[in-house]
C-alpha cells in the first residue's frame, strides 16, 4: 500500500484535504482521532493516566477532562515525559492496527499534525503539506473555532515554521483561497500522482518519463528532494547501508541536468545489495533488472578494462511519477562507487569541469532529439560514455 503523510499548521485546512482524499478513495488514519480513542472511558490508556496523574483528571461522567490533564501533565518536563510514555505507544499500536487492516492496494493517508515536528517524513512514501498564510489561518481559527487572536498566534508559533514544513514537503497544497480552489489541487494530486504511485509500488514498476532526453535548468530544490529520498532509503536499509549519497548532476549546484535524482547506496558486498532488493521495492524503489553494472574502465586491478565484475551494481528506480530517481547500489571501495563520489566532487569544485560536462550533455541531448525511450537513452549515452572514460583517467587514483 501507499502511505501518505498529511500535515499542516493549525487553520491551514488539513482536515479539508483529508476529507477530499477520502472522497476520492483514500483510507484515512487520523492521529488526533486515535489519540482521543486510546483514552476513552474503559481503556487501558485512561486507566494509566489516572494512575499517573490522579482521579482529578476525570470529568464527572468518568471521561478524560483534557484541560485538567493539561494543567498537570504540562507542568514540568518529567510530567510531559510521563504523559508521552503512556499515550505514544498506544497511539502507535492503534495506528499500526488500522494500517494493517487497510486493503493491499490502499492509499493510506495519515493525518499527523506534528509530522514535521517529530521528523516522521521518512516513514511515509510521500509527505503532503497544506499551506496558508498566517493571517488567513488566524482568521479561520477565530471565525470557525472560536480561538482568540492572541491564542491563535501563540499556538501557531509553537508549531513548526512554514520554512520547516516546506523543507519536509514532497507536495505543497495552497489553501489561501479556500475549498473551491483546493479541490482541483487534491484531484490532480490523486489522479496524476497518488494513484499511479500506488500502482507502481504494488506492481514493482519504476516510474518513467515521457521517454525523451531533456535537460532542464538547475533546480534549487534538488538537494532537499534528494535528502527526503535518502531519509526513506536509510529507513529501508538500516545497518546494511554503509553510506547513502546524493550523486550525479542534480548534486552539483548550478548544473543543468535531466530532472532525475541520482542516489548511491554503499554496501559491503553484492550479497547485501541483493538482500536489499525487496526492502527497497517495498519502500517505493523497485528494481531495474536490466542494469547490473556500470560500463567498465581501465583500473589498476584491470588495466584492459574488461573485468565487468569490478563494475557490478544493482539499480532501483523511484515508483513516484512526481519525483523520478535512480538508486545505484554499489559495493564499498569498488571503482564505480568511488568514481560516482569523485566525479561529483570534481564537478562541484571545478567550474571549468562543469562547463566541459555541460557541453557534452548538450551534445548528447542534441543527438537524442526526436528519439524516445531506449533509443533516446542510447543516443545520449553514446556521446557521454567516451567522455566518462577519459574523465575517469583524469580524476580517479591509480
Amino acid at each position: 500500500m501507499l502511505r501518505i503523510g498529511l500535515t499542516g499548521g493549525m487553520g491551514a485546512g488539513k482536515s479539508t484535504v483529508a476529507r477530499l482524499l477520502v472522497e476520492h478513495g483514500a483510507v484515512l488514519v487520523d492521529s488526533d482521532a486515535i489519540a482521543r480513542e486510546v483514552v476513552e472511558p474503559g481503556t487501558e490508556g485512561l486507566a494509566a493516566l489516572v494512575d499517573a496523574f490522579g482521579p482529578e483528571i476525570l470529568a464527572e461522567d468518568g471521561s478524560l477532562n483534557r484541560p485538567a490533564l493539561a494543567a498537570v501533565a504540562f507542568a514540568d518536563e518529567q510530567s510531559r515525559t510521563t504523559l508521552n510514555s503512556i499515550t505514544h505507544p498506544l497511539v502507535g499500536r492503534r495506528t499500526t492496527e488500522l494500517i494493517a487492516a487497510a486493503p493491499a492496494d490502499a492509499i493510506v493517508v495519515q493525518d499527523v499534525p506534528l509530522l514535521v515536528e517529530n521528523n516522521l517524513g521518512a516513514m511515509m512514501n510521500l509527505v503532503v503539506v497544506v499551506m496558508a498564510d498566517e493571517q488567513i489561518r488566524v482568521h479561520r481559527l477565530e471565525q470557525f473555532r472560536g480561538v482568540s487572536r492572541a491564542d491563535a498566534r501563540a499556538r501557531i508559533e509553537a508549531q513548526a515554521s512554514d520554512e520547516q514544513r516546506r523543507a519536509a514537503a514532497d507536495v505543497l497544497l495552497d489553501n489561501n483561497s479556500g475549498a473551491e480552489a483546493l479541490a482541483p489541487q487534491v484531484q490532480a494530486l490523486w489522479e496524476r500522482r497518488l494513484v499511479p504511485f500506488e500502482h507502481n509500488v504494488r506492481t514493482r514498476t519504476p516510474a518513467s518519463s515521457s521517454g525523451a532526453v531533456r535537460l532542464v535548468e538547475p533546480d534549487p530544490q534538488w538537494p532537499a528532494q534528494a535528502q527526503r529520498l535518502i531519509g526513506r532509503l536509510w529507513l529501508a536499509c538500516g545497518g546494511d547501508a554503509r553510506r547513502i549519497d546524493h550523486i550525479g548532476s542534480t548534486a552539483v549546484p548550478g548544473l543543468a541536468a535531466k530532472d532525475v535524482i541520482d542516489i548511491q547506496i554503499t554496501v559491503a558486498d553484492l550479497a547485501t545489495a541483493d538482500a536489499l532488493r525487496d526492502r527497497l521495492a517495498d519502500a517505493g524503489f523497485p528494481p531495474i533488472d536490466s542494469v547490473t553494472r556500470d560500463n567498465p574502465k581501465p583500473t589498476a586491478q584491470d588495466p584492459a578494462g574488461t573485468d565487468t565484475a569490478l563494475w557490478a551494481k544493482r539499480l532501483h528506480g523511484s515508483a513516484d511519477p512526481g519525483r523520478l530517481a535512480n538508486v545505484h547500489v554499489r559495493v564499498e571501495g569498488s571503482p564505480g562507487q568511488r568514481f560516482a563520489l569523485d566525479f561529483r566532487d570534481w564537478l562541484r569544485a571545478d567550474a571549468d569541469a562543469r562547463a566541459e560536462y555541460l557541453e557534452i550533455k548538450r551534445r548528447g541531448e542534441a543527438e537524442a532529439a526526436g528519439k524516445l525511450g531506449d533509443e533516446a537513452v542510447v543516443a545520449y549515452l553514446a556521446v557521454k560514455e567516451p567522455w566518462f572514460d577519459k574523465v575517469y583517467e583524469r580524476i580517479s587514483p591509480a
